[in-house]
């Protein structure tokens, strides 16, 4: 079955003839707690990624720095490691390289298909509202700025512009003004932060948010036979921006909407097949509507604070998935709140990490430096979290540690 790797119930030893062999496409701070969890269970992992240093090469068994965009050096590597399983850990991967390894028997996870639709805001658009017949914002696409303009129009403002392919928010842009040189800036503004060439944009509704779900499923293999669970939805805010800040564990809303919540996830995984963690975002609106917003087919930035939440994590889950392992549904052990540090700093060599004495004094608190080794405007650099009686106690923690931290350069 493509994309789907065998059940076992044994371990490997890395390094011998039998090891079990993880290649990792993109190597941040996700892959990182991946790569960790792999060897944990006796993987070998291998990293490729278009950047010497990423967090994950620094855990990896081997390493290797490519434009993953290019497909025929993405198949070479493969082919040289030959890996029990490829993970796509980012959206700037050749989708025809994914689909060429699968066709010669190679394990991508959860499959090519599912990479290829989650990646591109387009494609995903017309899979989950038109084929699965979710409830989404109301949507137009667009290939340039007169078209932008009349998909606006037909939106209506405010709404957003998105590029076709990119990550954790960039290119998002918000109108409001109903006129053609504002839209046909932000237009210009949203293409720019595009992964690859492409000059398609997605034109969604504008909603007001009570709040934003991920919820985590994951497939895997059960007594013969491949099952979809998910975890305890975990409940996000981005205070303004367009990247996630602030996560906490479990959820207080209604039972009934986290149920809710939960199907529609089980359903989305279950749609794209294959096996491993899918992060599915969901809005819910003001006016009370549950809508289907995009789907990571890998662990989900979110989904960090299941590193102090949960019994075992989102990437344990993943890692224990792809090996063909019996992953029972993990319980919440205690409510948690995890909130990102970015940094303003522009291209500086080997930054620090300051405040970390002060954060770390603080009872129940973590501090995740991901080790990046460079900086960039806007760049996600550590996570603070935090683990409390409350879940308004962890919150409150989080965001108390957060403040003390600081990314600076180095000294000298």
């Amino acid at each position: 079955m493509a994309g789907v790797c065998s059940p076992r119930d044994w371990l490997p030893s890395p390094l011998g003839p039998e090891a079990a062999r993880i290649l990792l496409l993109g190597g941040g701070e996700l892959g990182k707690e991946v790569a960790l969890e792999a060897h944990r269970l006796g993987a070998e992992v291998v990293v490729v990624d278009r950047y010497w240093g990423a967090p994950a090469a620094q855990v990896a068994t081997r390493s290797y720095v490519v434009n993953m965009l290019d497909a025929a050096a993405v198949e070479a590597i493969v082919e040289r490691e030959r890996p029990d399983a490829v993970l796509p850990e980012i959206e700037a991967i050749s989708p025809a390289a994914l689909e060429r390894l699968e066709e010669r028997g190679y394990c991508v996870v959860p499959n090519a298909r599912a990479v290829r639709i989650a990646m591109n805001r387009i494609e995903l658009r017309r899979w989950a509202a038109e084929e699965l017949g979710l409830p989404t914002t109301r949507y137009a696409f667009a290939s340039n700025e007169e078209e932008a303009y009349e998909a606006c129009e037909k939106v209506g403002y405010p709404c957003l512009i998105k590029p076709e392919m990119s990550s954790s928010g960039h290119g998002h842009v918000k109108v409001v003004e109903a006129s053609r040189e504002a839209v046909a800036r932000a237009y210009r503004e949203s293409v720019s932060h595009a992964r690859g060439e492409s000059r398609r944009v997605i034109v969604e509704e504008y909603v007001s948010l009570e709040t934003e779900f991920t919820v985590l499923a994951y497939r895997y293999w059960n007594e013969g036979h491949i099952v979809t669970e998910a975890m305890e939805p975990v409940e996000h805010w981005r205070y303004g921006q367009y990247h996630y800040v602030e996560s906490w564990q479990p959820s207080s809303r209604p039972r009934g909407l986290l149920e809710e919540a939960t199907r529609m996830a089980k359903r989305v995984a279950e749609a794209l097949g294959g096996l491993g963690v899918f992060g599915v975002e969901l809005l819910y609106t003001t006016d009370g509507r549950l809508l289907f917003s995009e789907v990571a087919p890998r662990p989900h930035d979110t989904g960090l604070v299941t590193l102090a939440s949960q019994e075992y994590s989102e990437f344990h889950v993943h890692v224990r998935a792809v090996l063909g392992l019996p992953v029972p549904r993990p319980r919440v052990v205690s409510p948690a709140a995890s909130v990102a540090v970015y940094t303003e700093l522009e291209h500086e060599w080997f930054p620090r990490l300051m405040g970390a004495r002060r954060a770390l004094s603080m009872p129940g608190v973590e501090v995740r430096w991901f080790g990046k080794p460079v900086t960039y405007r806007g760049r996600r650099m550590a996570v603070v979290l935090a683990r409390g009686g409350t879940v308004e106690e962890a919150r409150e923690r989080a965001r108390r540690a957060a403040r003390t931290l600081k990314v600076a350069p180095r000294r000298g």
